[in-house]
């Protein structure tokens, strides 16, 4: 499976990125600004002139500079994106495209509750591969998330203490 485009990426973030009061003036001008002088090929100085004219709204000039991203190919979106996170970087971590489920995640996370599920309810307690097992686990909230490493440390713990 491939990971999305930035192109992609913007296309799913746009509704977000033009809500009501996400991003700042300051912000979009900051992002405008960025994009034209570090990156003139990006935006030229006629562009950036036209996204950061303030008889516009920012709604509409932020939709324009967007879809014109979005037009002119994936290493524009790309540079939206650095420029993005240096300038709104709590707003960044919040797009809808780094938060976005995507199945193979959810088909390995699935299967992994269900091996757990049948190791450790199906096996019978005098089993004798389950407490070697039960040791794996305990190393294993290093590559779990840290809120479910939280509610798996506390079931070895009881059930430790039960052997």
């Amino acid at each position: 499976m491939t990971d999305q485009t930035y192109c992609d990426r913007l296309v799913q973030d746009t509704p977000f990125l033009t809500g009501q009061g996400c991003l700042s003036e300051q912000q979009v001008d900051r992002i405008i600004l960025q994009l034209n002088r570090y990156y003139p090929q990006i935006l030229t100085n006629k562009e950036a002139e036209k996204f950061r004219n303030p008889k516009a709204s920012l709604r509409v000039r932020l939709c324009d500079l967007l879809s014109h991203l979005q037009r002119s190919g994936e290493r524009h979106c790309q540079e939206f994106y650095r420029a993005l996170y240096i300038h709104a970087q709590p707003l960044h971590s919040r797009l809808p495209s780094r938060h976005a489920l995507r199945p193979m995640s959810f088909l390995a996370g699935l299967g992994l509750a269900a091996g757990l599920a049948l190791l450790l309810y199906c096996c019978p307690p005098d089993y004798k591969v389950l407490p070697g097992a039960r040791r794996v686990l305990g190393f294993s909230p290093i590559i779990i998330d840290r809120h479910v490493s939280r509610y798996l440390l506390a079931f070895l713990a009881d059930d430790l203490a039960a052997l």
